[in-house]
């Protein structure tokens, strides 16, 4: 089998057969069978559930699909064959070996080495501690997984020893060495926290919704300005990927944390927090504690996580959310906020959820086993596979995430859905995508870094609305290219990009054209205009547009030929996620800007050199009036400045650091008419003004706009503003 082939292991059954719902339907009636093969019992059970979904507890219905899930993943692994198979087990031998990590934190950080004082003499701890190390033969006093397979042999020795006559002298040898090791690692802690990530010494901090960004405060010119504090500082270089979100080991450790409130019916990520008369409950914030908007199986997820079978979680997940790889990680956060611990730092569902994606997007087909589980899972009893075509069509007005989701399960009910969006949407991926209305299989993935593409060269798709266009590179957007590949594959979709509904397509076309419905996910948001003089001048622009230019347009990118200028100092007014983001991307945008602009001013002078009408640059630059060479000197020095920082990193061999540069030439602010802590960005996503503060931006708070005041060439000058 070569990466381009995939003979499936279930008899009768072609790749291409993974894309007919008649074809499907044969296949749930052989997984059917092959459950009640293996466990009659549960099958049974699993068909009353199917038959009479009304007549099961949640609590049951939990128990009930968590039994169920390993034995659709050992199916799907079946189908996919061995290559699969050798993965997944690998992946439970590494979950497995974490364990002794999380029992090392729960029985003897928790209740052995915490109890203890930190020693006074920290040397005579220090080096009895490597004289332990050293008698059991662990030379490296950092490996974690040793240090707790040592503890775990001395608690288990420990406890053998109380059930056996005239053991007490080797009961309080043992003693001695659990206190040891528990002195030493006191002593340590912090440096195994800090260089080492060690899980098993981190723990839940108190909430504080007062203060969930660490800030410092700042006078400038008489205003109190937020801004982050030098440890918390993140360096920035372009428009890679800046969050790859939590390790394997990271994401076990959040696994480990969850209570799975599912067994008692208390999962409130799920389901919220109720008041006696059932509405939700709110955060000392006013946020409401909705739970999740899907009703995804969350806690469950994390139990088949714990037992180390990626694809049972997977399979829980897209019973509710098979759109998955567009929520999760930096996206939402509603089951964060409605997590059982409410006093102290919550279960990270988002970063579980992508963690477990990730888990079976990096098998071998990893690409086919998850859009198959869009399409085919068993534990989607009210739809374990879609229906064939009824002959009835709907047009889908708007490509971001509602429409994109609608059109998913519109086919899966046997609908024809077409989906228009007013951007110009790319081809997807060929051969992958195939062409199934024409009899064209797609060709299957067999490695997701196929797809994968560094979002600084990734070309803007069009597909994904908001996704594409609205979201900074702090969430990886080659998870909007799968979902397009996902959904383009379905010979029941069709996706057209550049027709606006309204203008290019009526009411009447659609109805023309034979459409039985039209359904409307156009967004309902629109840019706020500031009611302020001189409000449309040059200089100022919405930030809604601001986003869309840079991520459509990649100005960013070396070959790209847009226009996009910005410059420093800026002001972002407002308080929302937009804000936030526009802020980020702009000091971000603006290094790359002036080292394009830098490297294109010397590539013209540069040729001009030793031609009989070689120009210097000074003449050169009178075919420009007076406001185009200011703002031109201005990003040749800027630029010089960002090369000249670069070439230092590198002869130091670290990280470019951009954001004192950017500080001094203004930088970018936020500028809200109330406290951050009253600001929706604040309430919805602390995270976001974390992350974007740490990489330079400052925050103004309780100040308004007043003016736009202009200078002589009628561009921006000042912005005006006072105290609310």
């Amino acid at each position: 089998m070569t990466n381009d082939t995939l003979t499936l292991g279930i008899p009768g059954f072609s790749f291409a057969d993974l894309f007919s719902p008649e074809a499907l339907a044969r296949l749930y009636q052989i997984f059917q069978s092959d459950l009640k093969t293996k466990n009659q019992a549960l099958f049974e059970t699993y068909k009353a559930y199917a038959e009479n979904t009304q007549s099961f507890s949640q609590a049951d219905v939990s128990d009930l699909l968590c039994q169920v899930a390993p034995f659709v993943s050992a199916f799907i692994v079946d189908l996919f064959g061995e290559s699969v198979r050798k993965q997944t087990e690998l992946i439970k031998q590494k979950t497995s070996a974490a364990s002794v990590i999380f029992r090392f934190k729960d029985q003897f950080v928790k209740r052995r080495m915490q109890k203890r004082p930190i020693p006074q003499d920290k040397d005579t701890a220090l080096r009895l501690g490597f004289e332990l190390l050293a008698q059991y033969q662990i030379t490296d006093a950092t490996n974690e997984h040793s240090i707790a397979n040592l503890a775990e042999d001395l608690l288990q020795k420990e406890k053998e020893l109380l059930s056996e006559q005239d053991s007490a002298q080797l009961r309080e040898q043992l003693r001695e060495q659990i206190n040891t090791l528990s002195d030493f690692l006191l002593i340590s802690k912090d440096e195994l926290l800090a260089k080492h990530h060690w899980q098993s010494l981190q723990f839940p901090s108190a909430i504080d919704y007062q203060n969930l960004v660490p800030l410092q405060k700042k006078t400038q010119g008489g205003l109190t300005v937020l801004m982050t504090q030098p440890e918390k500082a993140r360096h920035r270089d372009g428009f890679h990927l800046t969050d790859k979100g939590m390790s394997f080991q990271e994401v076990l450790k959040e696994v480990d944390d969850c209570l799975y409130c599912h067994i008692r019916e208390k999962d409130s990520c799920r389901h919220g927090f109720k008041e006696k008369d059932g509405s939700s409950k709110k955060n000392p914030l006013g946020v409401s504690l909705d739970g999740c908007p899907l009703g995804e199986k969350i806690s469950e997820m994390n139990l088949l996580k714990q037992q180390g079978d990626p694809i049972a979680a997977l399979a829980l997940v897209c019973i509710d959310n098979p759109m998955c790889p567009g929520t999760g990680h930096r996206i939402c956060n509603d089951c964060m906020k409605s997590c059982i611990y409410q006093k102290q730092t919550p279960i990270n569902v988002p970063q579980i959820e992508t963690g477990v994606l990730k888990d079976v997007l990096e098998l071998p087909f990893g690409v086919e086993i998850y859009g198959l589980l869009t399409r085919f899972n068993p534990l989607n009893v009210k739809r374990p596979y879609p229906l064939p075509y009824r002959g009835k069509n709907v047009l889908v007005v708007g490509l971001g995430p509602a429409g994109y989701t609608l059109a998913h399960y519109l086919a899966k009910e046997g609908f024809g859905v077409v989906g228009i969006d007013g951007m110009m949407i790319e081809p997807p991926l060929s051969p992958y995508a195939g062409n199934l209305r024409e009899g064209q299989a797609p060709m299957p993935v067999y490695d997701y870094k196929q797809l994968w593409q560094d979002l600084s060269d990734r070309p803007a798709l069009g597909f994904g609305g908001v996704s594409e266009y609205g979201i900074t590179v702090r969430w990886d957007k080659n998870y909007l290219s799968l979902i397009y590949l996902t959904l383009c594959r379905q010979a029941q979709i069709r996706f057209y990009g550049g027709i606006r509904f309204g203008g290019t397509l009526s009411l009447e076309d659609a109805w023309q054209q034979g459409f039985d419905h039209v359904a409307m996910a156009a967004g309902a948001g629109k840019p706020t205009l500031l009611s302020i003089e001189n409000n449309l001048c040059r200089g100022m622009r919405q930030a809604s547009d601001f986003l869309m230019s840079l991520q459509l347009q990649k100005p960013y990118q070396s070959h790209s030929l847009s226009n996009l200028q910005v410059r420093l100092p800026a002001l972002v007014i407002g308080g929302g996620l937009t804000a936030i983001d526009t802020a980020t991307e702009l000091l971000a945008y603006y290094v790359t800007q002036a080292e394009k602009i830098l490297s294109m001013v010397e590539q013209i002078t540069e040729a001009q050199q030793g031609t009989a009408d070689s120009t210097p640059l000074a003449a050169w630059m009178s075919h420009f009036d007076q406001e185009e060479q200011e703002i031109l000197q201005e990003q040749i020095v800027h630029g010089k400045a960002f090369r000249n920082e670069r070439m230092l990193a590198k002869a130091q061999d670290r990280d470019p650091r951009f954001a004192p540069l950017l500080s001094a030439f203004g930088g970018a602010t936020v500028v809200y008419r109330k406290r951050l802590i009253d600001s929706p960005a604040y309430h919805l996503n602390h995270e976001e003004v974390e992350k974007s503060i740490e990489e330079g931006v400052q925050f103004l708070e309780c100040l308004r706009p007043q003016k736009a005041q202009l200078d002589t060439h009628q561009n921006l000058a000042l912005a005006i503003v006072e105290s609310k």
